[in-house]
């Protein structure tokens, strides 16, 4: 019980905080109350920390950069660096390191980071007096979630560091957590100084809330594109009870193996459709996870590897299947081939944009999909997930999940867009433009499309021409090949309007990129910094800057793949 004076210096204090800044006290007093110091004055507060992010879409960057702004306020002194470009000999000369990590692909560390990731695990080097926290951003849709982040906790600690928090795991959805952990990192530090929260144990981690999926029903599944084209694209809608998602967003779909696929492979092996098998704690049958959880028609190499080394063959062959191998490779019994199922890998979401408005489409959910073709040891193949996809018919059902992209976002009614998409990177834009549309938005929208040809592959071209007539879309610039070797390309065209483009975004217009990184996006982007480059000094230097100033102020966005 406080006395009397003391009670109303706390109220008064409290009174002037904001739910910040009591969160922080909350931690201090919590911290304080477990771990007395001798003296508790400003003069033993951690002075300073380095936090070091390691970004593959630029997720782990913007929080760093949060993160850094949020201890400054707090007095205390941030290097932030970018794992890339971290000088790896100052890692022993670290007191206080946070790294923000996100996981790439099949479990792996972003390209920027490898070299750190590599460097901590091979040197064979000691870093006793490390203090460290990492905070891991991630995807629960993979399988290996949060695989980079863990291990490069564990490494800490085997390397002798101190954890001065438990390793935090985020989903795409990452910032209210994010900021939580890091306000109590933070009073931990304020409160305990020089001494760490540590602990020898494993680090309980809270568990992270698993995507919501939907059951989505076929409502539409036709090709886009006409007679005569080289490619299929075809257009899909779904309707789902309880969906919620805004434009800019993205679905997640998990596609299923073909069913007459697996039953080659069980006849094959002697297996049995209803053999039952324990996986990731639950219990399937054969049949269950060949078609539904685990990847057999285009085998990771770690997975041929492991057939290899199961059946006693040498096996040198690339971009095969399951029932291939079984062909040339056979397995000796069903315990064998038991075996061989245990190195196949997860089947992996497919994520695509979405195409529709939830104003304008009532909550549909439409995206746009390219039928993947590819070469491979057996010949010409299609994709596992456009194969899935293009035999749906009206009526069946699909599940998906909602991906959020909040980098990708329509900015105010009032505000100018310029949305670049060459092929199947126009499906956000026919959202954002349809939204805007139905909302009676008063910002210009300005449209750079690119594709094969005008005739055969001008996607949702009936859209685009009516919202241009009825000046929803203000402005459009169309590039086609047309079987012509000499054509004027989307970044060409781009460069043309660059005095205009530029116009626009001195005015405050937002500027978003998407569809395929290479070669198109490369392109795009060098484009971009010529106009950037001409309408400034005439310097490559000042135009990379305009371009990073457009994304500091939130007004450049790309979603590459």
């Amino acid at each position: 019980m406080l006395a009397e004076p003391k009670f109303k210096v706390l109220s008064e204090l409290i009174g002037q905080l904001s739910k910040e800044e009591l969160i922080w006290v909350n931690g201090y007093l919590s911290a304080l109350v477990a771990n007395p110091l001798p003296n508790t004055n400003t003069s033993s507060i951690t002075q300073k920390i380095t936090i070091a992010y390691g970004t593959e879409t630029g997720n782990a960057k913007k929080l760093a950069t949060d993160l850094a702004g949020k201890a400054k306020k707090k007095g205390i002194t941030v290097k932030l660096a970018s794992l890339d470009q971290y000088k790896l000999t100052e890692l022993p000369k670290e007191e206080y390191f946070i790294t923000v990590i996100s996981t790439q692909g099949d479990g792996e560390p972003p390209i920027g980071a490898k070299k750190f990731y590599d460097h901590i695990h091979h040197n064979g080097f000691k870093l006793p007096q490390l203090k460290y926290a990492v905070l891991a951003l991630g995807d629960t849709a993979y399988p290996l979630f949060c695989k980079t982040g863990e291990d490069v906790d564990k490494q800490f600690e085997y390397l002798g560091g101190q954890r001065i928090a438990p390793l935090q795991k985020c989903d795409l959805d990452y910032e209210t957590d994010a900021h939580a952990w890091f306000d109590q990192l933070i009073a931990n530090l304020h409160t305990t100084a020089i001494k760490t929260v540590v602990t020898n144990k494993p680090v309980e981690t809270p568990k992270t809330v698993g995507k919501q999926y939907y059951e989505g029903t076929v409502l539409t599944n036709i090709n886009l594109t006409a007679k005569g084209s080289a490619k299929k694209v075809y257009h899909i809608e779904l309707a789902a009870d309880g969906i919620e998602f805004l434009s800019g967003d993205s679905i997640g779909i998990v596609p299923k193996n073909d069913e007459q696929l697996v039953q080659q492979i069980l006849s094959l092996t002697g297996v049995a459709p209803d053999t039952k098998i324990d996986y990731k704690g639950e219990s399937y049958s054969i049949v269950e996870l060949l078609i539904a959880k685990l990847n057999i028609r285009y085998l990771l190499d770690k997975s041929v590897k492991h057939y290899a080394t199961t059946v006693g063959q040498e096996i040198n062959v690339q971009k095969t299947d399951l029932l291939s191998l079984l062909q040339q490779y056979p397995v000796s019994s069903k315990e064998q081939f038991l075996k061989v199922v245990e190195g196949l890998t997860q089947i992996v979401p497919r994520i695509y944009n979405i195409a529709s408005s939830p104003v304008a489409h009532n909550n549909e959910v439409h995206i746009t999909v390219l039928q993947d073709v590819f070469e491979t040891d057996n010949g010409v193949e299609k994709g596992l997930c456009t194969q899935f996809l293009e035999s749906k018919q009206e009526g069946d059902r699909i599940q998906f999940f909602i991906q959020p992209n909040k980098r990708f976002r329509l900015p105010a009614a009032d505000k100018d867009i310029i949305m670049i998409g060459p092929g199947t990177g126009i499906a956000p834009f026919r959202s954002f433009v349809a939204e805007r549309d139905a909302t009676g938005s008063i910002g210009r929208n300005w449209l750079f499309f690119s594709e094969d040809r005008f005739t055969t592959d001008f996607l949702y071209q009936t859209e685009w021409q009516a919202w241009f007539e009825t000046e929803t879309l203000t402005r459009i610039h169309l590039s086609f090949k047309n079987g012509a070797e000499n054509y004027v390309t989307l970044s060409q065209k781009i460069i043309e309007q660059g005095v205009e483009l530029f116009h626009w975004l001195e005015g405050g217009a937002s500027l978003y990129l998407c569809g395929e990184k290479e070669p198109a996006g490369k392109e795009i982007e060098a484009a971009l910094l010529q106009v950037f480059a001409k309408a400034t000094d005439g310097t490559h230097e000042t135009a990379i800057a305009y371009l990073e100033k457009l994304k500091k102020e939130e007004r450049y966005a790309k979603d590459l793949y």
